[in-house]
């Protein structure tokens, strides 16, 4: 059931904590840079597929748009369906996020940033929307909302590779409405399936995922050791 409950909601696994300090200026230039993206993820669940993402990162005026689509079907479980548009400058820094999830119902939301103010809005069907503010101490956190994976490349823009150790930074899962903290450690250069990739392992009080880049820094994997989950690029 643990399983089941992981692949309905990822995300949801950051604790929530005291939020730190923003990056300073020197972390923010060691990170690297938004590069446009396409393709595919498929979602694995004991080896076999459950789901798949599709994602695209690409420019848009003088800002950049990550938007995904993801679709999973577990079996004995109702299929879910989940979109999500982050709009964001260079750094990775969020301006606005607009998401819609389905299973037995469709809900739909939208977040705006502003200098570090989270402005969050849930509609269920109803004429008057949800809504809530939540505050951090920097406008530049992560988007990590429910089922959509490819969300977890932009933790490549807010490490500092240069610094590796443990990194502490701020999140928001919005299909939760939910602030909170998550852990980010560099496990240096691993190879899989004789790919060269590097490793982050992203930590919370309950659980650990592991996400690998490639040179360029797209995400190329993503593993939950615990649930016997993994997310690969096609």
């Amino acid at each position: 059931m643990r399983k089941r409950v992981f692949l309905a909601g990822i995300a949801a696994v950051v604790m929530v904590a005291a939020w730190p300090q923003g990056l300073s200026a020197q972390a923010a230039a060691a990170n690297p840079l938004l590069v446009p993206d396409k393709g595919a993820f498929r979602i694995l669940l004991e080896g076999a597929e459950v789901g798949a993402e599709q994602f695209e990162t690409a420019p848009s005026g003088n800002a950049w748009i990550a938007r995904s689509e993801t679709v999973i079907r577990v079996p004995g479980g109702n299929e879910s369906r989940s979109t999500g548009q982050l709009r964001l400058s260079a750094d990775g820094t969020p301006l606005r996020y607009d998401w819609t999830a389905q299973a037995e119902k469709k809900t739909s939301g939208a977040v705006e940033f502003e200098q570090g103010t989270a402005k969050t809005s849930i509609n269920f069907g109803g004429q008057n929307p949800y809504q809530q503010d939540f505050v951090f101490p920097s406008p530049r956190l992560a988007v990590l909302d429910n089922n959509l994976y490819h969300q977890y490349a932009l933790l490549a823009l807010l490490y500092n590779w240069s610094a590796k150790g443990q990194q502490t930074f701020p999140v928001l899962i919005p299909q939760d409405m939910t602030p909170g903290s998550i852990s980010v450690e560099s496990l240096g250069a691993k190879t899989v399936e004789a790919a060269p990739l590097e490793a982050l392992r992203v930590s919370s009080a309950d659980l650990e995922i592991v996400v690998y880049f490639d040179a360029r820094r797209r995400l190329m994997r993503l593993e939950v050791p615990a649930a016997n989950v993994a997310v690969v690029r096609r």
